[in-house]
């Protein structure tokens, strides 16, 4: 949603515009958002247009209340401040399952992971990763989520190769549980590599676009 939509609902809302309908001029809501009175009206304009408001047109003023649709996107507006400010014990994201290139296959099978899930996570992971795609936006959850801890899996050497360590972060898919895997030397990514003793393509019955959720549980 555009950030200042977002800022005019806001506006709208604290003026009480969620339980009642509340009167108001252009002029009055530009001196709230400190802009014009026309960028004002724009910005009521296209909220009615994406069914975010209803609007009562009057001589002066106009009757607003936000819908259920703009009343959602406030409710999520507020859910990831609370994630920001008021980080309880998990993070949330929603992504679609996609197909990765079959390297998970290839580092999930090196004894020097294997061994170390098994011993720090409890399980030995079915050969590869689930890989789901999030929002391009939502790879800033990932910043907040390696300031709360984790499971080390530490580096190791082999003949041929050095492997790096790895961040594993205790997780649920779909309510299954198994563990989200961030290699600690790499650039954030839209994608999340889930890792699982069972094969969860089978299991939850996913094919590439199955909708899922992931809930992160933060190590305090």
């Amino acid at each position: 949603m555009k950030p200042y939509l977002l800022q005019t609902l806001k506006e709208l809302a604290l003026l009480g515009a969620i339980r009642n309908r509340i009167e108001i001029s252009s002029h009055e809501l530009a001196k709230q958002l400190e802009t014009s009175q026309q960028t004002a009206s724009r910005y009521l304009l296209e909220l009615d247009n994406v069914q975010m408001i209803t609007r009562e047109l009057g001589i002066k003023k106009q009757l607003i209340q936000i819908t259920s649709l703009g009343t959602e996107a406030l409710k999520e507006e507020h859910s990831q401040y609370n994630q920001i400010f008021d980080l309880s014990n998990k993070v949330v994201f929603k992504g679609k399952v996609v197909s990765g290139m079959g390297e998970g296959k290839y580092y999930t099978e090196q004894r020097g992971y294997v061994d170390q899930f098994k011993k720090k996570l409890g399980f030995v992971p079915y050969p590869g990763t689930l890989n789901v795609e999030i929002e391009f936006v939502e790879r800033n959850k990932l910043r907040l989520l390696k300031n709360y801890g984790g499971i080390v899996i530490d580096e190791f050497k082999t003949k041929n190769r050095t492997f790096g360590s790895v961040l594993c972060l205790s997780a649920t898919i779909n309510n299954r549980k198994g563990a989200i895997v961030l290699p600690k030397r790499s650039h954030y990514s839209n994608i999340l590599e889930f890792i699982s003793p069972h094969y969860l393509r089978e299991k939850l019955h996913l094919k590439d676009g199955s909708e899922v959720e992931i809930i992160i549980y933060l190590e305090k």
